[in-house]
């Protein structure tokens, strides 16, 4: 019969995710960090909890993978807490690019065209992409050449505030063509 398996301390995964803290530290030795930077030295966990406890504050394991692991001396609560308000706003800052997409057919008239040009350059001042689509009807599958050339005059008519990010190509009925803002 084998003898029993003994845990060590590296088998222990952390329940959580994060750092681990206090009583979740298994290390019988750590590399102690105080609240204010000052340097404890390598210490046993018992007379590191209990320097927690006279401060008042929680042991955090900083590097674990380290021997002995770096433990800080801090607020976790608090230390959480700012965690939180920086990752906020982190996401406020950051723009979602929306792909907006404009619809044509071959024979479109001149004035509508300006609408749609006027629309793709709120979207581009916006920050969002454009996906131009071209459809084509009946017999005008025949003309492929128009739709091509309704897509180059787009793409010179905005070139200079966007730039080709995917060249025309045909899918079936329709022509697509996707421009970026610069």
């Amino acid at each position: 019969m084998a003898p029993p398996r003994r845990f060590s301390p590296q088998d222990r995964a952390p329940a959580k995710d994060g750092p681990r803290i206090n009583e979740e530290i298994f290390a019988r030795t750590m590399l102690l960090i105080g609240d204010d930077g000052h340097k404890y030295g390598e210490i046993g966990t018992d007379e590191a909890r209990a320097i927690a406890e006279e401060k008042g504050l929680d042991l955090v394991e900083v590097s674990p993978d380290n021997a002995p692991p770096v433990v800080k001396l801090m607020d976790y609560g608090k230390f959480k807490y700012e965690q939180q308000k920086k990752a906020a706003e982190a996401r406020k800052k950051q723009k979602v690019i929306e792909i907006k997409e404009i619809k044509m057919r071959p024979t479109i008239d001149d004035h509508d065209y300006d609408v749609k040009m006027k629309a793709m350059r709120r979207f581009f001042d916006d920050g969002d992409k454009v996906k131009v689509t071209l459809r084509f009807r009946g017999r005008e599958m025949a003309h492929q050449n128009l739709g091509m050339e309704l897509m180059n005059r787009i793409q010179k008519d905005t070139e200079t505030f966007a730039k080709m990010e995917q060249w025309p190509k045909l899918e079936g009925r329709q022509m697509m063509m996707v421009l970026a803002p610069r």
